[in-house]
């Protein structure tokens, strides 16, 4: 049996020639439009065993270089058309066409795929609290409320409030619809009721008018680990919006924004603070006090200070749950007195006339030329 004349070939016919030319023969020889027919079935399962054989490139070759290429069974496989109805003829303009036979299968697969309900998982709820600076620096509790959806108690997720199950309109209760393609006839699972012939029918649920969810407003504790940074975020799992199909809650997202403090700066693990001093202090020195998170810390002044140095208090500054906490960076402004009596005065005047070329001595020195030009026309003591 030559395969390229059971399908009406030649042997240069290419793959698309092969597909057509079997599914021509098919609807032709098929045992469902010739019932009774043994001739026609036995000329269907030649058709199907050319078509698998020609139809594979590998055992085509096989076949043209002499080898039958059947599987070592004998055996060939079903043509791929049960279930259709080929009760009538296929024959004359109206024939549909091989697409046409599974566009309605298709149709349906797409149709069940929509309706799958996989779980799906709730969406995340979003807080952007703004945090006191130093309960944001201690760590503690911060107090929120979240309004998220819950699956509606009343109905339970549903939608529905009452329910019936009745028969399916559009089946008729049979489960199945029969439609036609030109002549031909086939039959498919009902789409409304999905192949049962039952359909239920539900009343909204009045609590949440069907759309499964109701609105529920829920009191937390925010736990605040200490040192946390501007914009850093929280996450509280499972706290967020509700599933969908038994699908897990979301989390909630909490960004946090630190306010500012009245006297310190924060710079990473760092914190500034600017102390003044007296004249009197940043001369002869001194021990003060400045203020930090724990309290009141001794800070020395080493004599000769000048405004704005800063010094390094260590471990002062910002904590850390992983490592040790940063420092506290003092910077001194020195702050001059405001109202001077005539004593004031002489002493201040007493002090610019001893220290008169101490003050700028270092600007003079960053310019040589003008340090000269400066000295020609100043006399000398």
């Amino acid at each position: 049996m030559d395969f390229y004349v059971v399908l009406g070939l030649d042997r240069a016919a290419s793959l698309g020639e092969i597909k057509r030319a079997y599914r021509r023969l098919a609807r032709r020889y098929h045992p469902n439009l010739n019932p009774g027919d043994r001739e026609a079935a036995a000329q269907f399962e030649r058709i199907a065993e050319a078509y698998q054989i020609l139809s594979d490139p590998v055992r085509r070759q096989q076949y043209d270089a002499g080898d039958q290429g059947r599987s070592q069974s004998g055996s060939t496989r079903s043509a791929g058309f049960e279930g259709f109805d080929f009760s009538v003829s296929v024959t004359g303009a109206a024939a549909p066409t091989f697409g046409d036979l599974f566009s309605d299968v298709w149709r349906v697969a797409a149709a069940r795929a929509r309706e799958t309900t996989e779980p799906v998982r709730g969406a995340d709820l979003h807080l952007t609290p703004t945090l006191p600076f130093e309960l944001a620096l201690r760590g503690g509790e911060w107090p929120v409320t979240v309004t998220r959806q819950e699956p509606c108690r009343r109905c339970g997720g549903t939608g529905l409030g009452t329910t019936t199950d009745r028969q399916c309109g559009q089946c008729a209760g049979s489960g199945v619809l029969r439609a036609a393609r030109g002549h031909m006839v086939f039959s498919r699972p009902c789409g409304r009721c999905g192949g049962t012939g039952r359909q239920t029918v539900g009343v909204r649920c009045p609590a949440c008018a069907g759309q499964q969810r109701e609105l529920h407003t829920e009191a937390l504790t925010i736990e605040i680990p200490a040192g946390i940074a501007d914009g850093a975020e929280i996450l509280v799992p499972g706290r967020g919006h509700a599933g969908w199909y038994g699908g897990p809650p979301g989390d909630l997202r909490v960004t946090v924004h630190v306010g500012s403090h009245p006297t310190f700066r924060r710079e990473g693990r760092d914190l500034h603070i600017i102390v003044p001093i007296g004249v009197h202090e940043a001369g002869l020195g001194a021990k003060i006090e400045v203020p930090t998170l724990e309290g009141p810390a001794r800070l020395r002044i080493p004599p000769g200070t000048q405004s704005g140095q800063r010094f390094r208090l260590r471990e002062r500054g910002v904590p850390s749950p992983r490592r040790a906490p940063g420092d506290l960076v003092v910077e001194v402004q020195v702050v001059l007195p405001g109202a001077l009596d005539d004593r004031a005065k002489a002493l201040l005047l007493e002090l610019g006339r001893l220290y008169r070329d101490d003050v700028r001595k270092a600007l003079w020195a960053s310019t040589p030329a003008a340090g000269a030009e400066r000295q020609r026309r100043e006399p000398g003591p």
